[in-house]
């Protein structure tokens, strides 16, 4: 499997308003580049464009989603790190039977829709405690820059 880059990084954060109100003047943004809700993951996130990498504040939509469940365990701060593939069912099937467990979606199924692409996570027990995601995003606003 190659990683074609650091895709973004995540914050997990419990006010994503006042989380914004703290980075905005440390990355010279006035506001976020992508700001975006995902019913199917219960986040709502800011995401910047820093160079080719995305820089995400998230907060959970529902007390029970997994943003939530893990400020509850760890406190705010990083939560994720993103690498871009170019196939995430590819990299799926070629990292798991070498050991690598991946964190189902609650529908069961690995790969998860997100836009045109699909992304999937690979258990923090494996890679040293880090939440890993793969994604095939082809990050198609950097064009329009």
């Amino acid at each position: 499997m190659k990683v074609n880059k650091v895709d973004h990084i995540c914050i997990a954060v419990k006010d994503l308003d006042a989380a914004m109100k703290i980075w905005e003047p440390i990355m010279g943004k006035p506001g976020p580049d992508d700001p975006y809700v995902d019913e199917p993951e219960k986040i709502r996130v800011a995401r910047y464009w820093l160079g080719e990498i995305g820089f995400e504040l998230m907060e959970s939509t529902t007390p029970d989603g997994p943003v939530a469940k893990w400020i509850e365990k760890n406190g705010e701060g990083v939560m994720l790190i993103s690498f871009n593939v170019d196939k995430t069912r590819e990299a799926i099937e070629e990292l798991e039977p070498q050991g690598y467990p991946f964190i189902p979606a609650p529908t069961g199924e690995k790969a998860r829709p997100f836009r045109d692409c699909e992304f999937a996570f690979i258990h923090p027990k494996k890679v040293n405690g880090v939440l890993l995601e793969l994604i095939d995003y082809k990050w198609d606003e950097l064009k329009n820059k």
